[in-house]
């Protein structure tokens, strides 16, 4: 039976029923942990539903591990993310530690941010962070990153847009 036969509904109850406990395993060997398997395994077929075209789908497994490893992958970088974060915390003197509910907000806008930048090239990225977390001059970013300053010009210019016209997806 073609996909462009079944119904939007149809296909997605088929594409679940036929798949779901196949992506659970191959989720389960990646993370280690049954439970976030099946959170990423849920997340994959919500993306499905979200998705307006379904015809075009002929390799449903490929189509979902494309879907799952990038899932995947933000989920690990989540985790990266929020470690350093914990260890960081940790070196605070206690008079400044923030309470847990600002920690929880610090955390999700940590992410947020990781999310905004996830999207830009790593020099782009790198030389937009040391100029705004770290304070450093274009000629700074320059020397560490061994290029020219006309390459942190265009770095910064390139971060900027992307975290303009990105301002408003997460």
């Amino acid at each position: 039976m073609w996909v462009s036969e079944l119904s939007r509904t149809d296909f997605l109850s088929f594409l679940y029923v036929s798949h779901h406990g196949w992506l659970l395993g191959w989720l389960r060997k990646r993370l280690g942990c049954p439970h976030h398997a099946a959170d990423l395994a849920q997340d994959t077929f919500v993306r499905v539903m979200l998705k307006r075209e379904f015809d075009t789908i002929r390799e449903p497994r490929a189509y979902l591990t494309t879907i799952a490893h990038g899932l995947v992958v933000d989920h690990v970088r989540r985790q990266e993310l929020e470690r350093a974060y914990r260890e960081a915390i940790i070196r605070l003197p206690e008079p400044d530690t923030p309470s847990p509910e600002t920690r929880l907000l610090l955390l999700e806008t940590l992410i947020r941010i990781d999310a905004l930048l996830n999207g830009l090239a790593p020099k782009a990225r790198t030389a937009f962070l040391l100029s705004r977390l770290e304070g450093l001059s274009y000629p700074e970013i320059a020397k560490r990153l061994g290029v020219s300053l006309s390459s942190v010009e265009k770095y910064m210019a390139a971060a900027v847009r992307h975290c303009y016209l990105n301002r408003y997806s997460l």
